[in-house]
């Protein structure tokens, strides 16, 4: 199999995806993941009447996978993305639009086959101190961090039955998108790293909140717990930018697991490089 490229967390920098796609035009990758937070950020659409981001897809990205695709042909590499906590949800639709056209792959609580392997994706992350809910829950309990706001206190872009968000969790999810599958084979995108992992540290040494001290690692428990229990062969993450300038690990291995976090907090493209076939072949650079 030909490399994949990962990436994730590019929140609308329109340098950063024309990067991406001057790569996938020279490389030809065989499959590309995005792992959400596409857009410019989600509560200025929600505050704004939904223009600018709106005009980001249709302009910025979905243009240019067409001129892509128009160009490399039967060489275009099969696209699966995600949203993120900090992309609206009301522009879901245009992804899903686009994946009927054949641009990309929506795979947010799908399972996808690719090439003898399985790709699952899932979007959700636990409950941040950010208002946009659309895609929050909570991670195992109704447990919230300190600082933190509970998803039915804050805002949505779509409808929302807010009592019923107090009973979905996380981990209720990732059973239900994977069952008692076998994941030795398999490839999660999932926006949220897992917890206590070199992949979810956050710059919040010495913070505190009403004079609690905040938890520097503010990964999914679930997600952890998952990942130890299941064992699928590579997890792709995001959603926490400072993590690998901070532990200087951008990978880890989880038991049999490969788990990789593409997230970045500086201005270059962070493009990872991984062949699912061979777990050893894996990069990353800054573009």
């Amino acid at each position: 199999m030909s490399i994949c490229f990962f990436v994730t967390d590019l929140h609308g920098n329109t340098d950063r995806f024309l990067k991406l796609f001057d790569r996938i035009a020279e490389e030809k990758p065989a499959a590309v993941f995005i792992g959400g937070d596409i857009m410019p950020s989600g509560m200025f659409a929600f505050t704004s009447g939904f223009e600018e981001p709106e005009s980001f897809v249709e302009n910025i990205l979905i243009k240019n996978l067409a001129i892509l695709k128009e160009k490399l042909g039967r060489h275009y590499p099969r696209i699966f993305l995600i949203m993120g906590n900090d992309d609206a949800k009301v522009y879901e639709g245009l992804f899903i639009e686009a994946d009927a056209s054949g641009y990309i792959e929506y795979v947010h609580g799908k399972c996808v086959d690719f090439n003898g392997f399985t790709v699952y994706g899932y979007a959700c992350v636990p409950p941040t101190p950010f208002m946009l809910k659309d895609w929050e829950k909570y991670d195992v309990s109704r447990y919230v961090d300190p600082g933190c706001v509970p998803p039915e206190e804050g805002s949505f872009t779509v409808e929302v039955n807010k009592k019923h968000l107090q009973y979905e969790t996380i981990q209720k999810d990732l059973v239900k998108l994977t069952g008692e599958n076998d994941l030795s084979k398999s490839i999660l995108l999932l926006h949220t790293p897992p917890y206590k992992s070199l992949l979810d540290r956050a710059a919040l040494d010495d913070k505190f909140f009403e004079g609690v001290p905040l938890d520097v690692h503010v990964g999914s428990i679930a997600v952890e717990r998952f990942i130890k229990e299941r064992q699928p062969l590579i997890t792709l993450h995001g959603h926490i930018h400072e993590s690998t300038s901070l532990t200087g690990h951008w990978k880890e291995k989880i038991g049999n697991t490969l788990a990789m976090n593409a997230a970045h907090d500086g201005p270059e493209l962070s493009l990872i490089r991984f062949d699912p076939e061979d777990l050893k072949n894996n990069s990353r650079e800054l573009v």
